[in-house]
């Protein structure tokens, strides 16, 4: 495996996280209405959970791409940015 090869392998691995860490603070937005935290902040937040959850679905599935680990990440994303946004108050 080349060395680009191995660059475009990391990055389709993150990147269904990412674009969830671009969409979900988005629709929170649209959901719940403009509110405390900064936007790029929430990206970021969910970029890292996001990739986290993946991750974790890569340890303990044994590859990636698995349904559960994309339903874990769609919870993680929604459950994070209802914290976010303080859907409690």
């Amino acid at each position: 495996m080349t060395f680009w090869q191995l660059v475009l392998h990391l990055f389709n691995f993150v990147l269904p996280a990412l674009v969830m860490a671009v969409f979900m603070p988005l629709a929170g937005r649209w959901v719940m209405g403009p509110r405390h935290p900064r936007l790029a902040r929430r990206i970021l937040w969910h970029a890292l959970a996001g990739v986290a959850v993946l991750a974790v679905g890569l340890v303990l599935q044994g590859h990636d791409g698995t349904m559960a680990t994309y339903a874990a990440l769609v919870l993680v994303a929604a459950a994070l940015e209802w914290a976010l946004q303080k859907g409690w108050a």
